[in-house]
């Protein structure tokens, strides 16, 4: 089910990008910021799930306020003249990289414990069919 909704959203996303404007340099430092934060968030998300300590109101407030809060830096240090927006970029990145190592982790661990008892099983398996034969 999962699968079908990313191939959705896959088609959906390609199909508005090929139709959509696109978008001055003006406001890409916008986009671009925003789409960091975002994705920082959905990271965070996917982390806490993880470590079953999810809750919707810090995820959704989270989420906007970022973004918020990162664009507004854009603003500002474009107003100053001062690239302030890539102190909340290298910010948002090394969130991400640590909530993807805390992402991977899980799922090496849950998948080398599968195939620890896979080949456990087996052994077990080979072990009594060794018996077996003997008698």
């Amino acid at each position: 089910m999962i699968f079908i909704a990313i191939i959705i959203g896959c088609i959906l996303g390609a199909i508005l990008g090929i139709n959509a404007p696109t978008i001055s340099y003006m406001y890409s430092s916008y986009l671009a910021i925003a789409i960091i934060a975002a994705l920082d968030s959905v990271f965070g998300g996917i982390a806490s799930v993880i470590n079953k300590n999810f809750d919707l109101k810090i995820f959704i407030s989270g989420f906007f306020g970022n973004a918020i809060l990162a664009i507004l830096l854009t603003l500002l240090g474009q107003k100053l003249n001062v690239d302030i927006y890539l102190a909340a970029i290298v910010v948002f990145v090394w969130r991400m990289f640590m909530n993807l190592g805390i992402i991977r982790r899980y799922y090496v661990e849950k998948w080398s414990g599968k195939l620890e008892n896979l080949a456990n099983r087996k052994h077990k398996e080979n072990n009594l069919d060794n018996k077996a034969q003997k008698n």
